[in-house]
């Protein structure tokens, strides 16, 4: 059945109008002016409306951890409350973990996908193939060096599934990074060492993406500008962050944002959403809550408690930057970041009818959401 999305203040990703949005079956037929007759109207009465938010690093939902449990069940927790804080495509992500375990995780996701029509776009493989120096909370156990065998392996598998994979490039030979570049899966640099000569090569060879921004890589130094400012050099480059405050502060992320411009967005890397898991411990990771936070014992960051929804308030309280602006950080450009651009993160026909509402000072946003599932 056709409906018409009306008297709203349509943010497509290209521009702000006041169109018409007609859907049917859980997709975008036509962006138009006129308001069709005899179809049943959705009145936003004034309200801004967007395409919904996507993340594409996120580990866990209200109660479940994806990489603990790689099952169906994890994966629509995720979802579900992703939703309930404006995400409507999820990349769920599955940390540095046995070859066995990545494989389970694989058939989750592919199982999942033949039974529900709904914003789950595939796998973020964000490991194993780290470097040890920079591996942050993953597990000391699982980091490891590639061999083609595995590779192969993993990408033979992982075909339409993987759609991210976090590697540190300077663990791989040309060979094994060939491999890589070869398949669908768009490869991050992250929980990586690499200087910026080294960062320069590994982009100039296809990589367009860094995993969480200044997180587990080398900093700007006026000496050696590491991967922080190869990523700030390099046009090319996708640049993510987590913006919370506390991974990322607001003052380098302006910076960031300054010069990266239409290659920043934002990611949650959420452990948890809904802050509602207190306390967590598998194997060589543990997580509690403090202050809002995620910390090991010993301290240290372990994930976000970020949603996307904060996240996109974050960017308009403290980038400096319109609501359409910050939008733009968790739809369109995010979309463009995994080459997903022509299918995903705008109001334009053929798109998915999944949408978030908001008020001018996004102090308000709500998931608007016309999927079939």
């Amino acid at each position: 059945m056709k409906q018409a999305i009306v008297n709203g203040i349509v943010h497509t990703g290209d521009e702000i109008n006041n169109d018409v949005i007609i859907i049917e079956n859980g997709i975008i037929i036509s962006v138009q002016k006129e308001i069709p007759n005899s179809i049943p109207l959705i009145d936003l009465k004034g309200e801004h409306i967007s395409a919904g938010f996507l993340d594409i690093q996120i580990n866990g939902g209200e109660q479940l951890y994806f990489s603990q449990t790689p099952t169906e069940e994890t994966i629509q927790d995720i979802y579900e409350t992703s939703l309930k804080y404006g995400t409507t495509h999820v990349l769920p992500c599955l940390i540095s973990s046995s070859k066995e375990t990545i494989l389970q995780g694989i058939e989750a996701i592919r199982n999942y996908k033949a039974k529900y029509n709904n914003g789950v776009l595939g796998m973020h493989l964000e490991g194993p193939f780290l470097n040890p120096l920079k591996r942050g909370a993953h597990s000391i156990n699982q980091v490891r060096k590639p061999t083609n065998a595995e590779l192969e392996e993993i990408i033979r598998y992982g075909k339409e599934v993987i759609k991210v994979m976090t590697i540190a490039p300077e663990c791989f030979t040309d060979e094994q990074l060939d491999m890589l570049l070869e398949s669908d899966i768009v490869i991050s640099a992250g929980h990586s060492t690499m200087t910026y000569k080294e960062a320069q090569y590994y982009f100039s060879k296809g990589i367009k993406l860094v995993t969480h921004l200044f997180n587990a890589m080398t900093q700007f130094g006026h000496r050696e500008p590491g991967l922080v400012g190869a990523t700030f050099e390099n046009k090319s480059v996708y640049a993510p962050v987590i913006l919370d405050g506390a991974h990322c502060d607001y003052a380098a992320a302006r910076l960031a944002y300054k010069l990266k411009k239409d290659k920043f967005f934002l990611i949650s890397d959420a452990a948890f959403l809904g802050r509602k898991v207190a306390n967590f411990k598998w194997e060589n990771f543990d997580a509690h809550l403090d202050n809002g936070f995620y910390r090991n014992e010993e301290g240290n960051l372990a994930g976000a408690s970020i949603s996307m929804k904060e996240a996109v308030q974050n960017a308009f309280n403290h980038l400096n930057v319109s609501a359409d602006e910050a939008i733009k950080m968790a739809t369109c450009r995010v979309a463009a970041a995994i080459n997903m651009e022509h299918q995903l993160g705008k109001i334009k026909p053929g798109f998915p009818a999944s949408f978030v509402t908001f008020n001018d000072n996004l102090s308000r946003i709500e998931t608007l959401i016309y999927n079939p599932i």
